[in-house]
């Protein structure tokens, strides 16, 4: 079966925390016998920061951000057997969506993969015109990369027929444990981007305890940081590409995740650092959201944190011996419950179901 997947970008992280989530997606799916392109915009200097080549396993067509390279794309919508348009692409994000849906053959799979459910929920129960809202009759499932039953619940209550949570995971082959960088040596680190609905949350969870702890050193990674304020304690690094993440990971010894705003309102979804963190076998301090427990247990496989306080608690009190063993538990969990193997096992199971519906249906 061949599917058309359009999404931000699949070459490059910059800008971009969804890439090794639909790397290891759709490297699992290939494995499952699906022939994949994918489609993504050249926008927002990504294709001048590319962290892989074009996979052997999904055929990748990077397109001028324009009316033409657009109208270039969606004519080939027309001959997949799923079309998937994820969002946050970037540029012609309504046009895409629109035109996957009109495009798609009769009877294709037609699917709404979103990596960031929250905010899109919030943008259509403010928007009765969203384009989400108005493709939605016509779509066959709506996926996630999180949320739980809050997300499943608000989609379905706004009429999608289908909304099921795809979570992020683990590729064993990407992120594993590596020796040390002393690049990267610290005591906690934390890799994100700055966004508007994440700083605050950073300054309170990174920040503030490195003000707490000046005999601590910390390391922050990521866009868009460079112009910020911060502690004499905490080094910038800049865009992490992602064949660094593994000693990013593995050095310092703990690593933080800081949900953003909304995610960490709706609960039950773990960003991509999570699992790539855990693969690492690094000791990972996470901030409190709903549902922690369903991927990680805390004080065994992760460290949980209300506020910057806790999280300067957690430092003050981690051995280089305990975090290891925090490291090792969480490695040991995530290899067993949560790779990417596994979630295309759940996708695979997906369409396998639809097509047996058409199937009885005809």
């Amino acid at each position: 079966m061949k599917i058309a997947f359009y999404g931000s970008s699949l070459l490059s992280s910059y800008w971009n925390g969804a890439a090794t989530y639909y790397r290891g997606i759709l490297k699992a799916l290939a494995g499952h016998g699906y022939d994949i392109t994918f489609y993504e915009p050249d926008a927002f200097d990504r294709q001048q920061h590319r962290d892989i080549d074009p996979p052997a396993w999904c055929r990748s067509v990077v397109y001028p951000a324009t009316d033409e390279g657009l109208r270039s794309v969606l004519a080939e919508a027309g001959g997949a057997d799923i079309v998937v348009k994820a969002n946050g692409v970037g540029v012609f994000d309504r046009e895409l969506l629109e035109g996957v849906v009109a495009g798609a053959r009769p009877g294709a799979l037609k699917i709404f993969w979103d990596v960031d459910a929250a905010a899109t929920l919030d943008e259509m129960r403010g928007d009765a015109s969203h384009p989400v809202l108005a493709a939605l009759p016509a779509l066959d499932y709506v996926l996630t990369y999180g949320g739980g039953p809050p997300v499943i619940d608000a989609y379905q209550g706004f009429g999608a027929a289908s909304c099921v949570p795809v979570y992020n995971a683990l590729d064993p082959d990407t992120h594993h444990p590596v020796p040390r960088d002393e690049r990267f040596a610290c005591d906690l680190a934390f890799l994100g981007n700055r966004l508007p609905d994440r700083e605050a949350r950073v300054e309170e969870f990174f920040l503030k305890p490195a003000a707490a702890l000046a005999d601590q050193s910390f390391l922050i990674g990521g866009n868009g940081w460079e112009t910020k304020d911060m502690p004499a304690n905490v080094r910038h690094r800049g865009h992490v590409y992602t064949a660094e993440h593994n000693a990013f990971n593995c050095t310092p010894r703990a690593v933080l995740n800081v949900a953003r705003d909304s995610m960490a309102h709706i609960g039950f979804s773990p960003a991509t650092r999570v699992f790539e963190a855990a693969g690492a076998a690094a000791c990972l301090i996470t901030d409190a959201w709903e549902g922690i427990e369903q991927f990680l247990q805390p004080d065994h496989e992760v460290l949980v944190a209300r506020d910057g306080q806790d999280v300067a608690e957690h430092l003050r009190a981690l051995t280089p011996e305990r975090a290891e063993a925090i490291g090792r538990a969480a490695l040991a969990r995530v290899l067993a419950e949560h790779t990417y193997a596994l979630r295309g096992e759940q996708v695979h199971a997906l369409f396998q179901a639809h097509v047996a519906r058409a199937r009885e249906a005809a």
